[in-house]
């Protein structure tokens, strides 16, 4: 008997027999394409949970693959996303993993760009297709895909935050949600800051100018 798997028997609507497991896969590919927001060139999953036991089954795979290459989650093409990836001259791979103390509908992206450099994305799907990015390379960020997020890269010293709001309030931007992380004192610390609307790209580089960032990057909310 042929093995069946969800997108078979429901179709190409990116439903599925779980939001979790289909619809909020498609949107942690959309975020990841965000975030590395270069042309990919290969990519390995590392399933944990109930991600690892049931990804074939519901189709969460071609669903993690297709929202990596910028699929919505109702797409018919999401069903053939393993030759569309292929096509494309993607390399990709699906490998079981643990990862301690996070949601069961987890998965680890490393992502491999044009430049050989790699990306590695943390991201959980935690129920009715919403998602969180928990990790960007090592750096918990907490990321929902609902907004505009500015992230900087930046020496933690004293006026380094006023000097970024500044930027955002000439550009009449309202702060939804921040969060400021950093290793240690002294050390290099990371802003995440959730905006209302997006921003300009001049007042992008405005802030790339500030003498204490060292990079700063926009991720469009994903839908």
């Amino acid at each position: 008997m042929t093995k069946l798997s969800a997108f078979d028997i429901l179709g190409p609507i990116m439903i599925g027999p779980s939001s979790s497991h289909t619809a909020g896969a498609v949107r942690i590919g959309n975020l990841a394409r965000e975030i590395v927001s270069t042309e990919i060139t290969e990519v390995k999953f590392f399933l944990h949970g109930s991600f690892k036991e049931t990804y074939q089954g519901h189709g969460t795979d071609k669903a993690l693959l297709g929202g990596l290459l910028g699929m919505a989650t109702d797409d018919p093409r999401i069903k053939d996303s393993f030759a569309l990836a292929r096509n494309k001259e993607i390399e990709f791979e699906f490998l079981p993993t643990e990862l301690d103390g996070f949601h069961p509908n987890t998965v680890k992206l490393e992502i491999k760009n044009l430049t050989e450099k790699v990306t590695t994305i943390i991201a959980s799907s935690v129920g009715g297709g919403n998602i969180v990015i928990e990790e960007i390379d090592g750096i918990n960020v907490e990321l929902t895909g609902e907004y505009h997020t500015l992230i900087t890269l930046h020496h933690d010293k004293a006026g380094v935050i006023a000097k970024i709001s500044r930027v955002l309030e000439e550009s009449e931007l309202n702060i939804a949600f921040m969060k400021v992380l950093r290793e240690y004192k002294g050390a290099l610390a990371t802003a995440v800051i959730e905006l209302d609307h997006g921003l300009a790209l001049e007042r992008l580089t405005a802030i790339e100018e500030i003498d204490e960032v060292k990079e700063a990057k926009v991720i469009k909310p994903v839908q």
